[in-house]
This record gives C-alpha cells, sequence and structure tokens, in this order.
C-alpha cells in the first residue's frame, strides 16, 4: 500500500489499536490515513495545515483519542482524531524548534529540541513536568525505559544520554562519536543499547556502561542510519540514506536480509502498526508506504535466532553513572532536512484533553 504525500514526511506513527496512519510534513501539515487490510488502499481522512512551520514530529497520545505534533515553530499541537478539531495548542513550548516527541505513560509525552533540552508533559495535570539539558545540539530520538525511568536520548552532538526522569538530571552521557547519533533502541532485554548513526554504523552499549560502546556493527556504513525499530529482543529493523530498509540481527551482529527498497531517496522514518502487521515508511520521495510483515517474518524466522553468544562476555550491571561528563561539543550540525514519580509543574497545557 502507498499514498503520495505531495511534500517531504518528517514524521510518521500508527494508531494503538485503529487501522490509521498519521504523517508529520515539511509545509506544518498533518496527515491522518485509514488503512483498508481487504483491499489493500490507503485513504487520507484528514489534512489539518497544524503549523506556520515545517511539523518534524507526530504522535497519538491519550490512547488514540488525539494526535500530538511538534514543529519548528516552537509549538505543539493536541488534535482530536475523530472529529478533527483543534484540542489544545501551546505557543513558544521550547526556545528552540521541536524535533521529537514520544510517549512517556498514558498520560505523559516528552518532547525535544534542536538544542538538546528536554520538557515532560503531564496531560492529566495539564502542565509540563520539568525540562533536562541533556544536549549540545538537536534530540534526534528518544526511548523511554519504564521499569527505571530512564529516558535515552541521541542527539546531533554524538552522544547519547541517559537522564533520570525522577530527579530531571542526565545521569550519565556517552563519550562524543565520531559522527552524528540519529536513533536509539533497547535489546537485549534491558541489557544493550544500540543507536544508528550518520556514518552508517551501529554503536552497543551495554547497560550501565555508557562512556563507551561495547561493539560496534559497521555493515551498514557508509550510508547512515536515519531510523530504527526494535523487533524482537535479537533483530531491529533499519531505514538507511540510500532508501534500503533492512533486518539486522544483535550479537551475533548481521543483516539478515533486505525487507524493502522504500526508493533512491533517505528513509525518514519507520513505525508499526498496532497489531505489527505492517511496517510504514516515509521518505524524501514524499510517498506513504506500507509494507505486510507477515510473509517476511515467516521467512526470516529460522536465519533471523542466533545464538548470543557475545552478549555473555558482557556485564548485566545496572549501576549509571552519576558524573556525565561534559566534553567539547562534536562538530557535526544538525540535520538541514530537519530544519509516575516526579511528573508534576506548572505550565498549562492540555488544558481540554
Amino acid at each position: 500500500m502507498e499514498a503520495s504525500l505531495g511534500e517531504i514526511p518528517f514524521g510518521i506513527d500508527f494508531h494503538p489499536s485503529k487501522e490509521l496512519v498519521a504523517v508529520s510534513l515539511i509545509t506544518g501539515d498533518l496527515h491522518l490515513y485509514k488503512y483498508n487490510t481487504d483491499n489493500s488502499s490507503l485513504q487520507r481522512c484528514l489534512d489539518l495545515h497544524a503549523h506556520a512551520e515545517s511539523c518534524r514530529t507526530v504522535r497519538f497520545i491519550n490512547g488514540g483519542q488525539a494526535v500530538a505534533t511538534g514543529s519548528k515553530d516552537c509549538s505543539i499541537l493536541a488534535t482530536d482524531v475523530e472529529t478533527g478539531s483543534v484540542i489544545a495548542r501551546l505557543e513558544n513550548a521550547h526556545e528552540n524548534a521541536i524535533n521529537s516527541l514520544i510517549n512517556l505513560t498514558e498520560s505523559t509525552v516528552a518532547t525535544g529540541d534542536d538544542e538538546g533540552c528536554i520538557k515532560v508533559w503531564d496531560t492529566r495535570q495539564r502542565s509540563c513536568s520539568g525540562s533536562i539539558n541533556a544536549h549540545e545540539d538537536y534530540i534526534s530520538d528518544m526511548n523511554f525505559v519504564s521499569d527505571s525511568m530512564k529516558l535515552l536520548t541521541t542527539s546531533g552532538d554524538g552522544t547519547l544520554s541517559v537522564c533520570n526522569l525522577r530527579t530531571y538530571k542526565v545521569q550519565t552521557r556517552s563519550e562524543f562519536s565520531e559522527d552524528e547519533l540519529s536513533s536509539v533502541v533497547v535489546m537485549k532485554n534491558g541489557r544493550k543499547v544500540i543507536c544508528g548513526s550518520q556514518g552508517g554504523t551501529l554503536l552497543l552499549y551495554s547497560w550501565g556502561f555508557f562512556k563507551d560502546c561495547s561493539d560496534r556493527f559497521v555493515d551498514l556504513s557508509p550510508n547512515s542510519v536515519e531510523a530504527m525499530l526494535k523487533l524482537d529482543e535479537d533483530r531491529l529493523i533499519t531505514g538507511s540514506e540510500n532508501g534500503l530498509i533492512s533486518l539486522v540481527g544483535i550479537l551475533p551482529n548481521r543483516i539478515i536480509q533486505p525487507i524493502a527498497e522504500h526508493s533512491e531517496y533517505p528513509v525518514e522514518g519507520l513505525a508499526f502498526s498496532h497489531d505489527r502487521r505492517f511496517l510504514g515508511s516515509i521518505s524524501h520521495d514524499q510517498m506513504l508506504k506500507l509494507w505486510d510483515l507477515n510473509e517476511i517474518l515467516q521467512g526470516s524466522e529460522n536465519a533471523a535466532k542466533g545464538q548470543d553468544a557475545s552478549s555473555n562476555s558482557d556485564s548485566d550491571g545496572m549501576d549509571v553513572d552519576d558524573n556525565p561528563s561534559h566534553s567539547k561539543k562534536g562538530t557535526k550540525t544538525k540535520n538541514a532536512n530537519k530544519g509516575g514519580a516526579g511528573f508534576s509543574g506548572s505550565n498549562n497545557f492540555f488544558a481540554d484533553l
């Protein structure tokens, strides 16, 4: 299934229970599509000019009742999924352009901006809970580990940060890598953190030992890894700047098989449907594509399951450094295309949610 978006997309997200997929565009528009699994069709059901400048990130929130978007114009918008009406808008949510947005819990979301600031928003308390200056350049990706209340973030400054959402402090930060870090996932039952980079190398960190990576996987280089999705504890899906979408095994590290080639342009984003039947991809070719994963996963099931031999030598310790490194800012610039406890605060938002 595919649909022409008409403009370059920046963000993609699937509804948590319905056959709906949202896409945010460089024009500031928000598109909502309904996909039909019977006749393999995509139908646009919402076209909203959500922001004055580029709409860089989108997520369904509040159990799918609303969809939140973040923009280069520093605003956050909450839109009703059923009616398409604006529920709430927060102007100047950040001092700088918003580049990333994720769900934390059923009632909290986090946003990251172009200068490395992260803010947590509580939709139930209708407030901004707190902020963290986690990086020195744009926030490229975030991943929430609920058991430990840690938010893992990657940045254009070439570092991985571990933020404690109980104290709103950076608990530890990696040394600067040679490339900008573009994405982050947690695998191996919480023992490994995988970061994608603009050089195409995957950096593997052992939990609790974030200063330097424990392993590197270079088979995807020199093409930048623009997006990653965790399929299971041993496999992830990558989207690269050459338009290729690949299934990759971790420990042992290997490219299991290519899944699809979106186009000759960079893959800007990847997302799973609520039932994981479909993989959604967006690219600079201005197309939204949905790939059926059933046959792919069945065909690769035997090949994908490898022995976790390498991980036995890595420490499973969960201690985290208490003193973040404050190395000098990396030389890379930001991507030109991107233009419970402790959750309380005062900045009024989501007042109507």
